[in-house]
């Protein structure tokens, strides 16, 4: 007896080896490997920025290339056009005052140029003006006298020059009869009324 049920359990469990072996095991997942997607916009704003030069303003470019060249000369059309007072002696009595100025500007013939020079009260009082009765090509920088200056000695006056072309603007010089003139900034708007002030020019030679 002992023999049969040792052999229906041996049959039994071999039974169970066998149905166990021949089931299909489930198929596990398979990993998937995750690949993170950037967008276009991720990209554009997060990735470095490699500028082309068309990418610069317009007006950065043209402001360096004008910076860049020495030698390019003012033109009528920029306004740069101005005539600069470069030194101012005067001479005479009180209230009689010769004023002997010195002036530099782009002068090439009755088109463009330096038409005359003027002291001004620091008001902006038109106190008198030098007319210039021709341009002055072959002599820059040129010195012309002019009075008499109704002024003090201690009276502080501007000096300035006019242009036909670009009018105001340049280089000016301040100061008195008694300490002296010197350069300092003045606005091409000071005083603009008095452009039109007689004594004006009446003509230009050569």
């Amino acid at each position: 007896m002992y023999s049969r049920f040792t052999f229906l359990t041996g049959v039994t469990l071999l039974f169970l080896f066998l149905l166990g072996c021949s089931a299909t095991p489930e198929a596990l997942p398979t990993p998937t490997e995750v690949v993170p997607t950037i967008s276009a916009a991720t990209l554009h704003t997060d990735a470095p920025q490699i500028n082309s030069p068309t990418s610069f303003p317009t007006q950065t470019l043209q402001s360096a290339t004008a910076s860049a060249s020495p030698t390019s000369e003012p033109t009528q059309e920029t306004g740069g056009l101005t005539a600069n007072v470069v030194a101012v002696q005067t001479s005479g009595p009180p209230n009689a005052y010769q004023f002997s100025v010195t002036i530099s500007s782009p002068d090439q013939g009755c088109q463009q140029y330096a038409d005359w020079w003027e002291v001004l009260s620091s008001e902006g009082e038109l106190l008198y003006r030098r007319i210039l009765l021709h341009s002055h090509t072959t002599e820059q920088p040129f010195t012309r006298q002019g009075g008499p200056v109704p002024i003090t000695a201690d009276t502080t006056v501007w000096v300035r020059a006019h242009m036909n072309t670009g009018g105001y603007g340049g280089t000016t010089l301040t100061g008195s009869v008694q300490e002296g003139f010197q350069q300092a900034e003045l606005s091409p708007n000071f005083a603009s009324g008095v452009e039109t002030r007689p004594p004006l020019p009446e003509g230009c030679e050569f």
